[in-house]
């Protein structure tokens, strides 16, 4: 562990930074656009162009870092982060904000495939596992804390705006003064979609109903608590919890599918977020009882991201699993994109509580499509899975791919420690 710190505390840094303004910019929209009068559905359509940004970027930033190189991607697209940060109170209006949050999130995904490009280059085939816990740990504890932060001041005024935009600004500072090398950058082709559908029926449709849940989380949480009539500091306290939990359970879910049916986890897992999104539909008006909604959610749905790419690598060979990769987190930005619009449609009509009930439909979508799954074939034996590895949803294609090669790594090790 030491030794990747050591090696890549820079990088680590920087990111975590990165994720501070990242989580604070998410959950201080939803809060200033009910200070200025937007509607649900139209804050609704502003979180989905994040989703829509980060949908192309991630498809064209391998192609800008080819043409210019690490550093010139990643200073030109964070920067242009950090403008768009200030700009935000002084055009108060849905089109302007729409259009930031889109650029916002093609620059974001641009920036993550450049930096964990160079993690990637950092890390080692002994430390890679550390590598990718230490990271998922960062981009949490920035989230986290980006909600603590929304407490320094008043959301109807500029200097929450400052903040991000200035802590954007820094993250450059570690990153490009980081004495790591700039790494050669070559990306998989990904797998097409039909093939990885024709594969995996359960990964693919899991992946899409998952974008939808997960950017509904990300992009409309704040939203639901100032609809919901919450506190800055009740709104901070509910979207920090959904990502404390999902630390919390990632690891332990983790362990238990190397050792059972990975459906039947699927399933499992599905129901109980199912579960915790009806706690809150029906008792949100209850603080305490809605961070436990938010507990559950948050600690269900995030590790299904990791649990469903296992998943579909149990009937992949090592070699077509990074291609498979790609795909897969293009699946669950296709469903992404569609979360927070709906899910701001059905607050529209039913009121805050449609933001749960979007999410416990699409919970029971993905148990009986799971369950469906179950009857068509049998299971691969449990010692012939793959590792799991921990990602976060809304980790770009590079981070995908560096979990899918230390599953390989780890299943070749065990295959040849095994008696």
């Amino acid at each position: 562990m030491f030794s990747v710190l050591s090696s890549a505390w820079a990088l680590l840094l920087g990111m975590m930074l990165l994720q501070v303004g990242n989580g604070m910019q998410g959950t201080l929209l939803g809060v200033r656009g009910e200070i200025e009068g937007f509607s649900t559905l139209e804050m609704s359509l502003v979180m989905s162009g994040y989703f829509v940004g980060f949908l192309f970027g991630s498809r064209k930033a391998p192609d800008m870092i080819r043409r210019v190189g690490h550093v010139r991607v990643f200073a030109a697209l964070a920067s242009m982060i950090s403008a768009v940060m200030i700009l935000y109170p002084a055009f108060t209006n849905v089109y302007a904000w729409g259009a930031g949050r889109i650029l916002i999130g093609f620059c974001f995904s641009g920036v993550y495939v450049t930096a964990e490009s160079w993690l990637n280059n950092a890390a080692t085939n002994e430390n890679r596992g550390k590598a990718l816990s230490l990271y998922m740990i960062v981009q949490m504890v920035g989230i986290v804390s980006a909600q603590a932060l929304m407490l320094s001041a008043d959301p109807g005024g500029f200097l929450l705006f400052i903040i991000p935009s200035v802590l954007i600004s820094l993250s450059f500072a570690p990153i490009l003064l980081s004495v790591s090398p700039t790494p050669s950058f070559d990306s998989t082709k990904p797998m097409s979609l039909r093939e990885i559908l024709r594969i995996s029926p359960l990964g693919c449709v899991g992946m899409f109903l998952l974008g939808g849940i997960f950017s509904a989380q990300f992009g409309m949480a704040s939203v639901y608590g100032a609809e919901a009539g919450l506190s800055v500091g009740q709104i901070s306290t509910f979207v920090a919890t959904f990502y404390v939990a999902a630390l919390l359970i990632q690891y332990p879910l983790g362990w238990l599918s190397d050792r059972m049916d990975r459906r039947l986890l699927i399933l499992g897992v599905s129901a109980a977020c199912g579960v915790g999104a009806i706690i809150g539909m029906l008792f949100g008006s209850v603080f305490t009882l809605l961070l436990v909604a938010a507990f559950i959610v948050g600690g269900t749905s995030n590790p299904l991201y990791s649990l469903l790419i296992a998943y579909t690598n149990d009937f992949l060979g090592h070699d077509d699993m990074a291609a498979a990769a790609g795909g897969m987190v293009f699946i669950n930005g296709l469903g992404a994109v569609f979360g927070p619009i709906i899910t701001g449609w059905i607050m529209g009509i039913i009121g805050p509580s449609g933001f749960f009930l979007f999410i416990a439909v699409l919970c029971a979508a993905m148990v009986a499509y799971a369950a469906y799954r179950m009857t068509q074939r049998a299971a691969p034996a449990v010692e012939d899975t793959d590792s799991y590895a921990a990602v976060a949803p809304g980790a770009s294609p590079i981070v995908v791919e560096v979990a899918q090669e230390y599953a390989i790594e780890t299943a070749q090790d065990d295959e040849e420690t095994a008696p």
